[in-house]
């Protein structure tokens, strides 16, 4: 696999916003147009933001004093009202990471990071039957809004049968780019 420096994948993020081809962004890199088109779909054609914690998520400083809280044997909600955060964050972080036998603060920091990160898996790559129906109403020239709203009513028990329009846009944006 071929990797790029930050400053060529800002470089070809630019150019490809100014309206460079990608055989011409991968000319004047000497790079295949293939590796340009790689490191598009890594992201799903959309240039990816500078990766930063969200101030609402618990911090790595939180995740310490959680750690030290389960260790000196406090409940939840004595954490909670001491980081000023709802009883139910705690919860979840101490399920979500081993549980109050196993609890690491570092460890747990780790995992945070790499769920959060972008982009994830796309819903219509991931869900073959999904995306056939999907496909097949496009061919049919419904429109992804058509196509949202008629889901849930014809699979109205199955939460993996629904996909936003906005979501289908982006995997028409995806295909776009394939085959440039």
């Amino acid at each position: 696999m071929v990797r790029f420096t930050e400053a060529e994948k800002a470089e070809v993020w630019d150019r490809y916003r100014a309206g460079e081809p990608m055989r011409v962004i991968a000319r004047r890199l000497g790079r295949q147009s293939s590796s340009i088109r790689t490191l598009m779909m890594r992201s799903g054609g959309i240039r990816p933001s500078v990766r930063c914690r969200d101030p609402r998520h618990l911090t790595g400083v939180e995740r310490e004093e959680i750690s030290w809280g389960v260790a000196a044997g406090e409940s939840a909600r004595a954490i909670a009202r001491r980081l000023a955060r709802p009883a139910s964050t705690i919860c979840r972080e101490l399920a979500r990471n081993g549980g109050r036998d196993s609890y690491r603060a570092a460890r747990a920091d780790q995992a945070a990071w790499k769920r959060a990160r972008r982009p994830k898996t796309p819903k219509l790559a991931a869900d073959r039957l999904l995306a056939l129906v999907v496909e097949t109403k496009l061919r049919a020239w419904w429109s992804p809004e058509q196509i949202a709203g008629w889901l849930p009513t014809v699979f109205p028990d199955s939460v993996e049968m629904r996909v936003s329009h906005e979501t289908i846009y982006q995997s028409l944006f995806i295909g776009r780019v394939l085959r440039e």
